[in-house]
């Protein structure tokens, strides 16, 4: 039974198929995948054949909340279990596909893992709300206060943070795009986690959103590569 890790995929799943056949995962093994899976983008068929193809994988998959995807709970086909001490999201014809609550703390091997998704999409004036934009995309004042409760409740101490995008400090600014006037961004939600980090006695934080693979101190960057959680080894 072992717990992995990635960034985006934006609903190609090509490298995850070849992953899970590599390693010979099983149903037991889960992959977390740290942000705009793109399982939940289309609201038709595209959606459920893209589910049916990930439910055949013998892996269990955790998805954490981003900027280019619906999030589960206003889709009116999933529904609420535990799993891994907390609240996920699933839907019963796909039961191997989970996505995660933001605020939720579960426990992988004894450790205690936060989860905090959603970012802002810089390119929201090129896209359609409701269609390939949604406006809940960054965590809502009702989110940011589950996730400090949450946090009071265990005297902020965990052992990891699985969010989408990163604190404010660490935000790799070679990633930034020049057509962008960072100017005019937003940057609210790196700002609140930038609040939560100095404040969280936390081993490594864990995100993806910036298309980028690197480490910065205890900050770990996902996209393309996989690895065990709190372990040295890529695959």
């Amino acid at each position: 039974m072992s717990t992995f890790i990635t960034g985006d995929k934006h609903g190609n799943f090509h490298d995850v198929i070849m992953f899970a056949l590599r390693n010979r995962t099983n149903r037991a093994d889960t992959l977390i995948i740290l942000g705009d899976a793109g399982i939940n983008y289309y609201s038709d068929e595209r959606d459920t054949n893209l589910k049916k193809q990930l439910h055949q994988l013998q892996l269990t998959m955790l998805c954490v909340h981003g900027n280019h995807e619906r999030r589960p709970e206003t889709i009116g086909t999933y529904e609420e279990t535990e799993r891994f001490g907390g609240t996920v999201y699933f839907e019963k014809k796909f039961t191997n596909l989970l996505f995660a609550k933001d605020g939720e703390i579960y426990d992988f091997g004894g450790r205690k893992c936060l989860v905090i998704g959603g970012a802002l999409s810089i390119d929201k004036q090129y896209r359609k709300e409701g269609v390939d934009w949604w406006a809940d995309e960054q965590p809502s004042d009702e989110i940011k206060k589950r996730v400090e409760q949450k946090l009071d409740s265990v005297d902020w101490q965990v052992d990891a943070v699985f969010s989408h995008t990163c604190p404010e400090r660490f935000i790799p600014r070679e990633c930034f795009l020049d057509f962008v006037d960072q100017k005019t961004v937003d940057q609210s939600t790196e700002k609140w986690l930038g609040e939560i980090e100095k404040r969280l006695d936390y081993k490594e934080w864990y995100c993806g959103h910036w298309h980028t693979d690197k480490r910065d101190g205890k900050m770990l960057f996902f996209f393309y590569q996989f690895r065990q959680i709190f372990s040295q080894t890529l695959n």
